[in-house]
């Protein structure tokens, strides 16, 4: 009888084990090399937070982040914030409240420091995904494309469609610069990059800049006054607008410096627009390879975009967060660590993240053919491509 008490009493101690052990949240460890790196994969949520979706390629990140993760074993969710930090950030809340062992974040703002702080003290990893976060240091990594290369491509495209090393200062070419949102910090790097290559046919004359001229984006007076606000389009038509019939009305502009796909084509809306560009559109760079913009540079509108291949990126961001959570070494095929000329990529404002760093490509009419060759659009957009 005393044995099988002391049988009961074991099973019973061990019930209230377990019961105790479920209705617990899950914490792990927030330090390099994962949260719990003992958990399966198929026991692990990943939590993939985009910014917004009026920009063509955040909308394919979210679905390839989310099939990478699916492919791996990994139950996922994709939000998207709208552009809105608040919005965002009650996402990310709830992808914590479901357990999620990692988030992958394409944030809005510097706003969401305060959830990611909430996600190091749950112990949950957290991978800033193509947009550094500002203002905190609570998290493991940072993954991208080589920004500043971003911009010195964007740069190219318009010296070379203009030849400037040709241009002299008698017959000089005309540019007027538009940059990024200025809450976005990859906007200063694809500024900067540009600028280093066209700043020395400025310097000899060969180009003159129509409009707001900051050399360099710590001129933040001058920034801000070509920034566009959280990437919209309309505010990028609405500023082009005014800036053909202001201090571009007694020009022809050659070049417009955009700095990507969706910005690009408000611009040559508003240049379309105007009888003066009826025969001849200024040359304009862009970024992302977004379907829309291909088929102009196919058409002969858009002059150029930089392609990043965001189906690599992604599945680069769920290897990584695959490493992390199994506390394996960190080793990405085609990524290098920032250093030496690209270290300020990695610079939060408090500190210097460990930042992994993808290469971009130039595409132009005359090599279109290399996103489709990648299998960066699907078949029907790629046939129309071709």
């Amino acid at each position: 009888m005393k044995k099988i008490l002391a049988v009961l009493l074991v099973l019973l101690i061990a019930g209230f084990a377990f019961a105790g052990g479920n209705n617990q949240r899950s914490s792990g460890s927030a330090a390099s090399g994962g949260a719990s790196a003992s958990a399966s994969a198929s026991q692990a949520f990943i939590g993939l937070a985009m910014p917004e979706t009026h920009v063509q390629r955040w909308v394919k990140d979210g679905n390839s982040l989310r099939d990478e993760a699916v492919k791996r074993g990994y139950r996922a969710e994709v939000q998207y914030g709208d552009a809105n930090q608040a919005t965002q950030n009650q996402q990310i809340e709830s992808f914590l409240t479901q357990g999620a062992k990692a988030l992958i974040i394409g944030n809005i703002n510097d706003g969401v420091g305060s959830v990611v702080s909430s996600a190091r003290r749950e112990g949950a990893i957290v991978i800033a995904y193509d947009r550094i976060i500002q203002g905190t240091n609570d998290y493991e990594y940072y993954i991208t494309f080589n920004n500043y290369k971003v911009g010195t491509l964007q740069g190219e495209i318009i010296a070379e469609a203009l030849n400037l090393t040709a241009a002299t200062s008698a017959a000089p070419k005309h540019i007027t610069l538009f940059a990024g949102s200025p809450t976005d910090a990859n906007a200063n790097f694809f500024f900067q990059g540009a600028m280093d290559v066209l700043l020395p046919h400025i310097e000899r004359g060969a180009l003159q800049v129509v409009g707001p001229f900051p050399r360099h984006y710590t001129d933040t007076a001058n920034f801000q006054r070509i920034a566009t606000e959280n990437w919209q389009p309309a505010i990028a038509k609405a500023r082009m607008e005014a800036l053909l019939i202001g201090d571009a009305r007694n020009v022809t502009l050659d070049a417009v410096l955009c700095p990507n796909d969706t910005l690009a084509r408000a611009i040559i809306e508003a240049c379309k627009a105007d009888a003066k560009y009826q025969g001849k559109l200024p040359v304009t760079s862009g970024q992302d390879a977004e379907f829309d913009s291909m088929m102009s540079i196919k058409n002969g509108e858009q002059t150029g975009t930089v392609f990043k291949d965001t189906a690599k990126l992604a599945e680069a961001a769920v290897m990584l967060a695959d490493q992390l959570l199994k506390g394996q070494p960190v080793n990405i095929p085609g990524a290098v660590l920032a250093a030496g000329a690209t270290t300020e990529i990695a610079n939060t404002g408090r500190g210097y993240v460990k930042t992994l760093l993808l290469d971009p490509i130039k595409v132009t009419r005359a090599n279109l053919q290399v996103p489709v060759q990648a299998g960066f659009f699907p078949d029907a957009e790629a046939a129309q491509l071709r």
